[in-house]
Order: structure tokens, then C-alpha cells, then sequence
């Protein structure tokens, strides 16, 4: 059934279209009859092959169109902006990850800083009726007070990543304020699935199971004061940013920041003790990781945990899929992308 908040008129601009989120959002809207426009840089961060596998799923529609252009290359943003005038544009290509930050910062700035505005500056131009862009749970650095709110302090990011991704609400705001784009931030919580990114937690898991590596867990060994991590399935994203499209903000300034998180926080040992089950399951035969505990690495944070009231109370949804339910496709896909089972 059609979403009331999506229209088929008009173009729809997804930046990272070859990403995890973007793929999968770029799917449910073309599946709605939206036209599509992906943009994409292939970078290779992390197996180009996966993100081609993501743009397969999408090039039998003939409503969506590609183009290979970095974010950060003004000219050529600017120049499908100018070929498309999109009429909504979400913005979630970025350079990812907390601990690659510290080691390859250009990048982030790059790409995270100097892209972003290229995008804002495009908006500016060529006007749309919605920008959507992604932030972070990591803007919330290691604040100790939980479920983390949109209205917390958040001036002390602990990781370059979550400081471009607080920088990007500031720019949002201002360009709001100074050249009425309405904007919203959206502020992800560890976002799992199949098709997912081959640098988180869990998929570095799998990989490092089935290529007899032990896994490594960066909680001290500590089980009673275990990380706690807001562990959010891809659908439920898709589904708040879907639905949050026909909400752009009215009220000046035109600038909004919702949680997407599932609201339920899981120790990360009873994560790893799901994804065992699930790839059992997947399987058919039993799953035991060998474990190997190492102190907290920098930039990490003991605890993601989301409020997400606000974004119940703007499109009446909170994601809501348990772990056991988003694990488990994330390992029958796993094993059969991989040819895993015997």
C-alpha cells in the first residue's frame, strides 16, 4: 500500500545509494513508483562488490537512474542537481566508522564536511520541499544520562566521525535559517541487516567465524558493566525515514533532529549470543564463536540508547524489530550471499 507521505511526482535524490541505508531506501521508494536518483561514489572503504549487489537490486527498475559522482566534487553535484531538480533530497552518503576516523581523518573532512555543504550549497540553488540527512548516535559522545533525548547537551563528541556528523546538524540549521531549506537530521542507532556494512561489529563476526579467527570484543571482559548498544534492523529505518519524507519542518527555523533507534538497548554479549542462534539456524548446524576480550578502544562509547518519543509522537512509529527477528535474516543472507552452507 502506498505511503501517504511519498509521491510519485517529482524526483527523489538518495546520496549513498550504493550504501546499506540508502539501497535499501532507494528499493521501498522505488517499489512505490517514485523516481529515483542515486548517487554514489563507490568508494572502497569496504568491498565495492556489495555495494554493486546493492545497485543491482535496483537497475531493473526503470524509474531509477545512477550517477557515479562523489559528493565532495561541487561541479558535478551541482551538475545532476541542475539535470534533476529533485524535489526531495536525503542525504546519507558519508565516510563512516569511529575508529577509521582516527586513522584516516582527511577523509571524514573530506567527505563528511565538505560534501555536506556542496549538498546544502546545491539545495540552496536548485530549492527542494525536504532535505534529509543522516547524523548520529555517536553526536551523543559519552553521555551518561539515558535514553539519550534530541534536546541533550551534545558539544562533546569522543570521535572526528561523530564531530562531522554534529557539525553537519549545525550546518543544516544554519542554511534552515539563512535560505528556508527545510531540513531534518536524523540521528541513526547501530543499523543491522542482510546487505549490511562489512565493518560493523556483527558482520565482522561472521567473517571472522567462518575464517577461524577468534572474534574480538572490546568490553574489558566486563559482563556485569557490558557495552549496551541500540541495535536498530534496517526495515524500521527505512520505514522512519519513509514516513518522516511528507513532514518537512514548518516552523522557523525549518530544522528538526529525530532519534531513529529501537529504544531497547542489548548488551553486546547478548547480541553476540543471538547471532550464534541465528547462524545456527542459517546453518543448520551449531555456532560458538571463539572470544577474545580487549580493553575499549578510542572514540568508543559504553552505551548507545535512544528516546525516541519525538519521532513516535511526528509519524506514530518506533522501530521495534527484536534482534533475534533482524539477526536471523541478516545470517540467512549472509550464508547464502557467502555460499557458507555446505
Amino acid at each position: 500500500m502506498a505511503n501517504p507521505s511519498v509521491s510519485e511526482d517529482g524526483v527523489y535524490l538518495i546520496t549513498g545509494a550504493a550504501g546499506f541505508i540508502g539501497s535499501f531506501l532507494s528499493k521501498r521508494l522505488l517499489e512505490q513508483g517514485c523516481r529515483v536518483i542515486g548517487v554514489d561514489n563507490l568508494n572502497d572503504y569496504y568491498d565495492v562488490g556489495l555495494k554493486q549487489a546493492r545497485l543491482d537490486m535496483l537497475h531493473p527498475y526503470d524509474n531509477f537512474a545512477f550517477a557515479h559522482v562523489d559528493v565532495a566534487d561541487k561541479a558535478s553535484l551541482t551538475d545532476v542537481f541542475a539535470a534533476h531538480r529533485p524535489r526531495v533530497v536525503i542525504h546519507l552518503a558519508a565516510q563512516a566508522g569511529v575508529r577509521y576516523s582516527i586513522e584516516n581523518p582527511d577523509v571524514y573532512i573530506q567527505t563528511n564536511l565538505i560534501g555536506f555543504f556542496n549538498l546544502l550549497e546545491a539545495c540552496r540553488h536548485y530549492p527542494v520541499e525536504h532535505l534529509l540527512y543522516a547524523s548520529s548516535s555517536s553526536v551523543y559522545g559519552a553521555n551518561k544520562k539515558v535514553p539519550f533525548e534530541e534536546t541533550d547537551f551534545v558539544d562533546h563528541p569522543v570521535s572526528l566521525y561523530a564531530a562531522t556528523k554534529k557539525s553537519n546538524e549545525l550546518m543544516a540549521h544554519t542554511y534552515s535559517h539563512l535560505y528556508n531549506i527545510p531540513a531534518t537530521g536524523l540521528r541513526f542507532f547501530t543499523v543491522y541487516g542482510p546487505m549490511g556494512r562489512p565493518d560493523m561489529a556483527y558482520f565482522g563476526f561472521a567473517d571472522s567465524y567462518f575464517a577461524g579467527k577468534p572474534i574480538r570484543i572490546f568490553n574489558n571482559g566486563d559482563f556485569e558493566h557490558d557495552l549496551y548498544r541500540d541495535f536498530t534492523y534496517i526495515e524500521d529505518i527505512v520505514t522512519g525515514i519513509e514516513r518522516l519524507i511528507g513532514r518537512p519542518p514548518a516552523e522557523q527555523p525549518r530544522h528538526k533532529v529525530y532519534n531513529i533507534g529501537n529504544n531497547r538497548p542489548e548488551k553486546l554479549m547478548t547480541f553476540i549470543e543471538a547471532l550464534e542462534r541465528a547462524l545456527s539456524k542459517a546453518m543448520g548446524q551449531g555456532v560458538t564463536f571463539e572470544k577474545i576480550f580487549e580493553p575499549l578502544k578510542p572514540g568508543d562509547v559504553p552505551a548507545t540508547y535512544a528516546s525516541t518519543a519525538h519521532l513516535q509522537e511526528a509519524i506514530g512509529f518506533k522501530p521495534e524489530t527484536p534482534i533475534e527477528v533482524g539477526l536471523q535474516h541478516f545470517a540467512d543472507w549472509y550464508v547464502a550471499y557467502y555460499g557458507r552452507k555446505s
